[in-house]
């Protein structure tokens, strides 16, 4: 090995030592000035709702500022950048949807970050179902009649996301797979205006987190059709699950649309990203937050180490590499 190299292997070595020595001394005084989380999306959607509920909580608990702040646009691609970019000492961290750390990397080939390698994994927020709907003009109330539908019509149709390579773009990308059918994708910056386009008449179908599509759906301005969950909505009770709706079994395995989850950049002191995770668990423990993250956001909350988090990251992450190799997106 050269000099040069043996160079490089040293500073590596040193920046290790230095991260470890340095760890306990920020945990301890960590923190000690407001913490920002940033959003990927426009507010009023799933990760905004969240992100400043915690907010308000993690303000007590951590006794110290917490600020949200939208980053919108590119898939969650504005706050990823923002993140990499700030120091790993856990001031700036991201409230992440699965589309941006598990679907849209598993399955895209073009983005600037690996989500493995790139992001400290500091805890799992919640997971979320997901509801298909339509336009109350549409003839269909079904999903097998949706796909009938849409198959007498080969790329007529419309369907809406959050953005390229998002949960709901690409969750729909796998549901055209699964039911043989074609559709035009029109991207939105947020779940809100995506639903928007639906209720407008120019976009057929979309698929959103429940708590965008719920009111909606309760409201008469959007026709539910189908729910992404394991079983059916309390507040949707007359709405099937996808297992329920029929089809074959890649439209049955849609039992989940997304999860939520907090990351830092990479390399953050371990203390300091153990400390944030049991703010992160106590908040999400609470009884008033639990309620409050159901009834009204109809999300689960989820409790668990940072190791956990990544554990579940790394499976979905294959699962929808897998899915990748035949789902192919325009970039």
């Amino acid at each position: 090995m050269s000099i040069k190299a043996l160079s490089r292997v040293g500073a590596c070595v040193l920046s290790a030592l230095v991260a470890v020595w340095m760890g306990p001394a920020q945990a301890q005084d960590f923190p000690n000035r407001p913490i920002k989380i940033l959003i990927g999306f426009a507010p009023g959607g799933g990760s905004d709702l969240i992100a400043r509920l915690y907010a308000q909580y993690l303000r007590q608990e951590l006794n110290i500022p917490v600020i949200v702040e939208n980053k919108a646009g590119a898939s969650e691609l504005q706050a990823v950048r923002a993140l990499i970019a700030s120091p790993p000492d856990g001031y700036t961290l991201w409230l992440a949807a699965g589309g941006a750390l598990s679907i849209g990397p598993g399955i895209r080939k073009d983005l600037p970050y690996d989500p493995l390698t790139n992001l400290s994994h500091v805890a799992m927020v919640a997971t979320a179902p997901g509801v298909f709907y339509v336009n109350p003009a549409l003839p269909v109330r079904t999903v097998s009649e949706f796909i009938a539908y849409a198959k007498a019509r080969p790329g007529a149709l419309n369907f809406s996301s959050s953005g390229v390579g998002s949960g709901s773009h690409l969750q729909v990308e796998y549901f055209m797979q699964g039911a043989g059918i074609t559709m035009t994708h029109i991207p939105y910056k947020s779940s809100p205006e995506a639903a928007q386009s639906v209720i407008a008449g120019a976009v057929q179908l979309g698929l959103a987190p429940a708590q965008t599509a719920i009111p909606l759906a309760n409201d008469g301005r959007v026709r539910a059709i189908a729910a992404t969950s394991a079983r059916r909505l309390p507040t949707l009770p007359n709405v099937p699950t996808m297992a329920e709706a029929g089809g074959n079994a890649a439209l049955k395995s849609m039992d989940g649309f997304s999860y939520y989850a907090l990351v830092g950049p990479a390399n953050m002191p371990p203390a300091v990203i153990q400390k944030i995770n049991e703010a992160f668990n106590k908040v999400g423990a609470m009884p008033e937050v639990v309620e409050h993250m159901r009834d009204r956001f109809s999300v689960e909350p989820v409790t668990g180490t940072p190791a956990s988090f990544r554990e579940y990251l790394e499976k979905d992450l294959m699962k929808w590499k897998e899915v990748g190799k035949t789902v192919k997106i325009d970039n």
